[in-house]
């Protein structure tokens, strides 16, 4: 089955950088040749500072859109210097299916309190298939995997497919 994320495209930061380089200087320019001369021996290194900042703001915009679109989700992924955006979309609403044992499980997003986050970093061959198992259920990484943690912790691992339908979001993965 073919994942059912998308990439969405890559983000080329270097225009971006080069205009605020460009605006710094700029704006030295009507301090005199000693602030220009400043400031340009400043901008190259603040090239990393401002890509990280990029970064970290995109990272905040990102994780605000998918807590609307959850549990579709959109994912910045560092690739070299620059990001690539991933898009999961929710899954399209289907009729419930599965036995009464697995309708009855709990769902994972019950309302337990406020989301939290943590930063997982499983192998490359284990988030690929985390990626294809989430596909097969039709749900964003994100939702499989908070199912499939309070099944654990329940106890009730292996407990299959919890129930289809509408859920909140409980979490990120980055």
């Amino acid at each position: 089955m073919a994942p059912r994320w998308r990439h969405a495209g890559r983000v080329e930061l270097s225009q971006y950088v080069a205009r605020l380089q460009h605006e710094l200087l700029a704006v030295a320019e009507a301090g005199g040749s000693e602030v220009r001369a400043v400031a340009e021996r400043l901008v190259a290194p603040l090239d990393s500072a401002v890509r990280l900042v990029i970064i970290e703001v995109l990272t905040e915009a990102f994780d605000t859109i998918t807590t609307e679109i959850a549990p579709g989700s959109v994912h910045l992924r560092l690739r070299g210097r620059d990001p690539d955006v991933v898009v999961t979309p929710p899954p399209a609403e289907r009729p419930a299916s599965g036995s009464a044992a697995q309708q009855a499980a709990p769902a994972a997003d019950d309302a337990e309190g406020p989301v939290a986050r943590i930063n997982f970093r499983p192998p490359e061959s284990l988030k690929v298939r985390i990626e294809e198992a989430a596909a097969r259920e039709r749900l964003s990484v994100n939702a499989w995997l908070v199912r499939a943690t309070s099944a654990a912790v329940d106890g009730r691992a292996g407990a299959g497919p919890a129930p289809t339908g509408r859920h909140r979001f409980s979490g990120w993965v980055g």
